[in-house]
């Protein structure tokens, strides 16, 4: 595409810019900024729905005592298990007793305070529920389409 003709369809990035390849006017490829794209926009809002359903769901659970705080936070810096052990040095089955509330109350402050320093949060925030999700705020200027709509 020639950056001329780089879509400029804001939504998700709130003002901020994204960088792609485009043809410039001599054929070489440049870098162009773009405020987004219809189809890429759609996609990432589909995604954040997603994510946020699921991060719902977690905090239904960690609210209902069957999952710890530690699992909300996993979900809402989007990390599985494996990842969350990855960065914390642990192995996966202590990251997954980690997700019982019973064990979680139980952990020590040194073992807290690496997860807490892994989602750069306080201990304190580490072993709460936030009041409210705190996700981006989907920026639709016009609805999705639905299956109604076809």
């Amino acid at each position: 595409m020639r950056k001329e003709e780089v879509p400029q369809d804001s939504c998700l990035l709130d003002g901020q810019r994204e960088i792609c390849y485009a043809v410039d006017a001599s054929g070489h490829y440049v870098l162009a900024p773009t405020a987004g794209w219809e189809p890429s926009n759609i996609a990432n809002i589909q995604a954040w729905e997603v994510i946020r359903d699921e991060l719902e769901a977690t905090s239904a659970a960690v609210r209902a005592g069957r999952q710890s705080p530690l699992a909300y936070h996993m979900v809402r810096n989007q990390m599985d298990v494996a990842l969350l052990a990855d960065y914390v040095s642990l192995w996966r089955w202590q990251v997954r007793r980690h997700l019982r509330p019973e064990i979680f109350a139980r952990l020590k402050p040194a073992l807290l305070q690496r997860y807490a320093d892994l989602f750069q949060i306080s201990v304190a925030a580490l072993q709460r529920l936030p009041e409210v999700l705190d996700l981006p705020q989907l920026g639709v200027e016009a609805p999705l389409p639905t299956d109604k709509d076809s």
